[in-house]
């Protein structure tokens, strides 16, 4: 079967794969939910389920549980074919020593063993083959599209069971040309990556061992099918996913109407956060704050996304809207991590060294790589932190000695590089000052990020201390900026509605009790 640049599937029409439109534009961008409060405090945005109903909760059925079930099944596929370039399905892969692998391989090697013996008899016995014959058929045929029609009839008039039956009981049947034919067939409908497969099976001799390795190849080809629908549905898919996910979530909040509260706790504890840091800042020294602070959906909501940078994925549960996005998040913020620390361990080598090593790049190189081999899989719970920057410390005093003595320069003294080696290990310590400062400028850079039109123009500028990591982080972002926008597009209308929730209803009862005669 065909591939993208690969041979025709005969009478197959392919599908251009040329179409990478990007994703369709939602009608609920952000900038709507600045426009203003009335948008918020109509009742035009919403279905009766929302997350802040006051409406008492009701009984979900099982089945309504199982369709959600699927919703979600299918939205999480549709998303991760949209936007992962990559994704593609694999066959599951039994471990050989385990006790299904053991069981499989006893069970089919009984099988392949009788077929032989049937084949072998005197006269042999060809029912088990026929069947087997029968099945390649079935599954040749499923290759094959609509147009396919003359290699259709030639497969189906060759392998017509009866026929062959007929042949069989009068000791005419030609097993050996018939799987010749089947491998010729799949010579024809395979993808080149199969090719050396084909090969393999015309120089089998053994007639068994031909039949068993034409549907070890089958198996192949029908893999090689599946991934190539997904890579031809994707332009599709990106031009729909907003309006299908928008659409399956909200089916899915029909069938289970909690379907929202992790989100609207994660916006609520944002709102929580910008209104004390509003408070605090507006509060004259010795007074009370008068009227509560107005806050800027757009703003609130950014926020609640830079919280995904920080997240523990271990511990804590992600809000319902981003659980497509999950292993994404997880993934980029594990590599955040470790970019933070290699840019703490270089301005703390800039600082303490920098007038040694001003001017030589391929040293700040060196280092850097040094940093990245030492950090890889700090996230995982086994990694020993303290001890992998105590060896960063170590290496980078072995690398700066050594370019010192190769400019005739004296060596860093020993004091010089305990200091360095202390001041690494102290990175992991809480509240360090180094840390803290590193962790505020990619977060600035990160929300510099979500500010931007889009698809943006130009990418905002690289903060100080910033620069050692500008170029991974520059990627990163992007990788950040786009599941964001994404996210945004997908469930505008459902934000829109907690943050209406709220910031602007709990407003209006504000005003109400502040213009309320007191008693």
């Amino acid at each position: 079967m065909p591939l993208n640049g690969e041979k025709q599937c005969v009478g197959e029409d392919q599908p251009s794969d040329t179409d990478s439109s990007r994703f369709s534009e939602s009608t609920a961008s952000l900038s709507d939910y600045e426009c203003s409060r009335q948008s918020f405090t109509s009742n035009s945005s919403s279905k009766s389920n929302s997350p802040a109903s006051t409406s008492p909760p009701r009984v979900v059925t099982f089945d309504e549980v199982m369709a959600a079930a699927r919703n979600l099944s299918n939205m999480t596929l549709a998303h991760e074919i949209a936007v992962n370039e990559n994704f593609q399905l694999k066959q599951d892969a039994i471990p050989e020593n385990s006790l299904a692998g053991r069981m499989k391989h006893i069970v089919h090697q009984a099988f392949w063993d009788v077929l032989e013996s049937e084949l072998s008899a005197e006269p042999p016995e060809y029912e088990h083959a026929i069947k087997l014959f029968e099945e390649i058929r079935e599954i040749l045929l499923s290759f094959l599209t609509p147009g396919g029609n003359r290699l259709r009839n030639q497969i189906c008039d060759v392998l017509d069971t009866d026929l062959i039956r007929q042949q069989a009981e009068h000791s005419v049947v030609d097993i050996q040309g018939l799987a010749s034919y089947v491998i010729s067939t799949m010579g024809k409908l395979c993808a080149p990556v199969r090719d050396d497969d084909i090969r393999e099976l015309k120089a089998t001799g053994n007639i068994v061992e031909v039949l068993r390795q034409i549907f070890h190849v089958l198996d192949l080809m029908r893999m090689d099918m599946v991934n190539f629908t997904i890579r031809s549905l994707r332009p599709h898919l990106q031009r729909q996913l907003v309006d299908y996910e928008r659409t399956k979530f909200q089916e899915i909040l029909e069938e289970t109407p909690s379907a929202l509260d992790q989100t609207t706790e994660w916006i609520k504890e944002s709102v929580n956060e910008e209104l004390l840091s509003l408070s605090e800042a507006d509060l004259p020294p010795g007074g009370e704050g008068g009227s509560k602070p107005s806050l800027s959906p757009t703003l609130v909501l950014n926020n609640s996304y830079l919280k995904l940078l920080q997240w523990d994925y271990q511990k804590k549960e992600l809000p319902e809207t981003l659980m497509t996005d999950g292993a994404r998040l997880q993934e980029l913020t594990e590599k955040l991590n470790q970019l933070k620390m290699i840019a703490c361990v270089s301005l703390i080598t800039s600082n303490m060294v920098g007038a040694v090593t001003e001017g030589l790049p391929e040293l700040a190189d060196r280092l850097k790589r040094i940093s990245a081999v030492l950090l890889e899989g700090m996230h995982k719970k086994t990694f020993n932190l303290k001890e992998a920057l105590n060896s960063i410390g170590i290496q980078t005093c072995v690398e700066v000695n050594k370019t010192l003595k190769e400019r005739d320069l004296s060596p860093l003294n020993a004091e010089v590089q305990a200091s360095l080696i202390g001041q690494f290990s102290s990175i992991e310590e809480e509240d360090n000052p180094i840390w803290s400062l590193i962790d505020k400028r990619i977060q600035q850079y990160m929300k510099s990020l979500l500010c931007l039109p889009t698809p943006p123009k130009s990418l905002p500028p690289i903060p100080g201390g910033l620069a050692v990591i500008q170029q991974e982080l520059e990627v990163l972002g992007s990788q950040y900026a786009n599941i964001v926008n994404l996210n945004k597009q997908v469930y505008g209308p459902f934000y829109a509605n907690i943050l209406r929730k709220l910031l602007f209803i709990e407003e209006a009862m504000g005003k109400t009790e502040a213009s309320s005669p007191p008693n």
